[in-house]
């Protein structure tokens, strides 16, 4: 182990219960699945279900599941839309007024509709998480 190494885990011990946790949950990663939320969602061809990954409040990636939607389609809405949204917070995503990709807006907009129902799903169970710290006071 190295210098470095030792001194991390040194400081990490050394900093107080509320401080670690407080630490993890800053870069805590959450996963949204949309194949539930979203169900009622239709692309050209049927659902398009997601999984969005949040890591330290921003999107990291977006990943398209299993659909049955054409796939040069799918492959121009996913690079054109999943684009616009990774690397921002889910507050800024949630705001965004994405552009959709030419000659596959029906699989473009209903990949946004998954993102935007996920991002919420993601942002209430926040919001509620809030919530309850603040009732157990």
């Amino acid at each position: 182990m190295t210098l470095m190494a030792v001194a991390a885990i040194a400081m990490t011990a050394a900093m107080p219960l509320q401080a670690r946790k407080k630490a993890a949950t800053k870069n805590a990663t959450k996963v949204v699945y949309t194949g539930e939320i979203a169900k009622k969602v239709i692309g050209y061809n049927g659902t398009t279900p997601l999984n969005i990954t949040i890591t330290g409040g921003r999107i990291t990636k977006i990943e398209a599941l299993p659909n049955q939607e054409g796939p040069s389609y799918m492959q121009r809405a996913t690079k054109k839309v999943f684009a616009q949204y990774e690397g921002l917070t889910v507050a800024e995503a949630l705001k965004l007024k994405p552009d959709v990709a030419t000659g596959a807006t029906y699989t473009s907009e209903a990949l946004i509709k998954n993102i935007q129902m996920g991002l919420q799903q993601a942002n209430t169970s926040k919001s509620s998480k809030k919530a309850s710290k603040k009732r157990k006071r």
